[in-house]
């Protein structure tokens, strides 16, 4: 049994007695009021399974705090890193044993404190540091598109250093992804494949929006000895909202800034074999000069189909070579016929002022092709394509029964101020 409470009880009594007559009477009373002295030092009475003289602790085992000698009990463990996160931990319900159940940042310090109390109630306290190895393993994550403005149909990319393929993974990495819009929208992540996540809101970015994406995954165990390494923070601003409407029945195009139409262009769209994509296309980018050869898209050199040609002021919006650009060869086909092996084209004039009018995350959308929709992933941003419960589904935060309408915790989804 630790007598030590017990030895300052009575040296604070003996000093109260020759100050304070009454004291005496005080301060027996606090034989009985142990948690009215001052804590002990519980060095003695609890261990840790923390490595001693300086080493690092493996950040995949549990950190363990025992009580021993059967002199007391734990009664509270706080366990904090660097930056202020509580690591999670229980305690049995004899206060002898208190285990982590949280997963231990990797390369962090670790402040530990220890309540105690021993066989007759009085109150000690240890408090000790310890420090974590690094990870052996990084999971970094890499946010595209580059700082700057866009369109407000540009969704927010993030690329993994490494594949995560298991669901309760995927969730740790995506509840580290943060994406911050001012004004506040609401949005989603959504797993392309192990290596890629998109981001986008439920309706498009609003106009004059400023949007940060963070990931804070730094020392955060991922999975199997994978921790999450530092990732640079991306920041975008939103211009105005762009959306130009090709019309493959019509054969013209009606182009909008922020609702109010400000051009009507004749073009001329994919012809039969090569009809133009229907659906939603965001602009990747621009290009003033692109030489076009049909081997690029698989048309044989020689025969009837086959192309070569200078084009200039080239707006890209698929990965496979689909653009809105001048057609001189064509003018007299524009607003009449659909004459193109899949591109939007247009007079030089008319293409030049597309070409400065729109910018990368402006939305291009075809109706009334033959064609088949734009693809969602793989050949430019056709994200916009998928209905939002369908997108939401996409998320590893959303069970898969769960209704996409009712997430389970809406504030890992919808950015903030």
């Amino acid at each position: 049994m630790n007598d030590t409470p017990r030895i300052r009880t009575v040296v604070s009594c003996t000093f109260l007695a020759v100050t304070v007559t009454a004291g005496a009477t005080a301060c027996a009373g606090s034989e009985g009021h142990p948690l009215s002295t001052r804590p002990y030092d519980a060095a003695r009475h609890v261990s840790f399974n923390a490595p001693a003289d300086g080493k690092k602790a493996d950040p995949d085992k549990a950190l363990e705090i025992t009580a021993k000698g059967g002199e007391g009990r734990i009664t509270d463990v706080t366990a904090v890193d660097a930056t202020g996160h509580h690591l999670a931990g229980e305690l049995t319900a004899d206060g002898q044993l208190w285990r982590s159940t949280g997963s231990l940042t990797a390369g962090a310090r670790y402040t530990v404190k220890v309540s105690t109390e021993d066989q007759e109630g009085a109150p000690g306290t240890r408090t000790f540091t310890f420090e974590t190895a690094p990870a052996k393993r990084s999971l970094t994550v890499e946010f595209g598109p580059e700082a700057g403005k866009y369109g407000v149909g540009q969704p927010i990319t993030a690329d993994l250093s490494l594949p995560v393929k298991d669901r309760k993974s995927r969730a740790v990495v995506e509840r580290a992804l943060k994406v911050r819009s001012t004004p506040s929208v609401e949005g989603s992540w959504h797993w392309v494949d192990d290596e890629k996540l998109h981001y986008r809101p439920k309706e498009y970015w609003p106009t004059g929006a400023v949007i940060t994406a963070t990931a804070n995954l730094a020392g955060v165990k991922v999975g199997d000895k994978l921790y999450g390494g530092e990732s640079k923070p991306l920041k975008l601003t939103i211009g105005d909202r762009i959306e130009a409407i090709a019309d493959a029945g019509s054969h013209y195009m009606t182009v909008r800034r922020n609702g109010e139409v400000i051009n009507t262009i004749p073009v001329t769209t994919g012809k039969p074999g090569f009809s133009t994509r229907n659906g939603i296309k965001v602009v990747l980018g621009k290009e003033y000069f692109v030489r076009m050869r049909g081997t690029s898209v698989g048309i044989a050199e020689g025969t009837s189909e086959s192309y070569d040609l200078p084009v200039y002021y080239a707006t890209r919006v698929t990965w496979s070579g689909e653009y809105v650009h001048a057609a001189p060869w064509s003018v007299g086909s524009h607003g009449v016929a659909n004459v193109s092996h899949g591109c939007v084209g247009m007079s030089t004039g008319n293409a030049a002022w597309f070409y400065e009018t729109v910018r990368p995350g402006d939305i291009v959308k075809t109706i009334n092709s033959y064609g088949d929709t734009m693809d969602t992933f793989g050949n430019g941003f056709g994200d916009w394509n998928l209905p939002w419960d369908k997108w939401r589904k996409g998320s590893a935060l959303v069970e898969p029964n769960q209704n996409a309408a009712n997430p389970p915790d809406p504030t890992r989804l919808r950015p903030s101020i």
